[in-house]
């Protein structure tokens, strides 16, 4: 599976933006696709996933300016950000699983930075 994630770069504070990420060569059909980011310095953290079915997770420290999407048709998945914030800054990474897996495919990450 192949994972291209698109939309990061340089947005000034306040702004929003909308990171897309396309899957590819999935056999078994894809169930969950999700968002990551680490920010420089920080760990991976999980941002939000999203089912085949539409159900969606957000991170309990993420706050409402985030909203994940998808599109099953396409196996692409979303993530709009609204009121972007410095602390913002970060690699957006999109991952996927399988259905009957356990184990997550990445991509290779989009770079955001929120500065003025």
């Amino acid at each position: 599976v192949q994972l291209q994630a698109f939309g990061g770069g340089l947005v000034q504070p306040g702004g929003s933006l909308r990171l897309s990420c396309a899957a590819s060569g999935s056999r078994a059909g894809i169930w969950r696709m999700g968002w990551y980011r680490q920010a420089p310095g920080k760990q991976r953290e999980l941002v939000a996933t999203v089912t085949s079915g539409g159900t969606t997770n957000y991170a309990d420290s993420m706050e409402d300016r985030f909203t994940i999407s998808r599109d099953n048709r396409k196996n692409t998945v979303y993530l709009e950000i609204n009121s972007l914030k410095p602390e913002d800054t970060a690699v957006y990474y999109c991952s996927s699983r399988a259905w009957g897996s356990s184990y997550d495919y990445w991509g290779h990450g989009t770079e955001l930075t929120v500065s003025s």
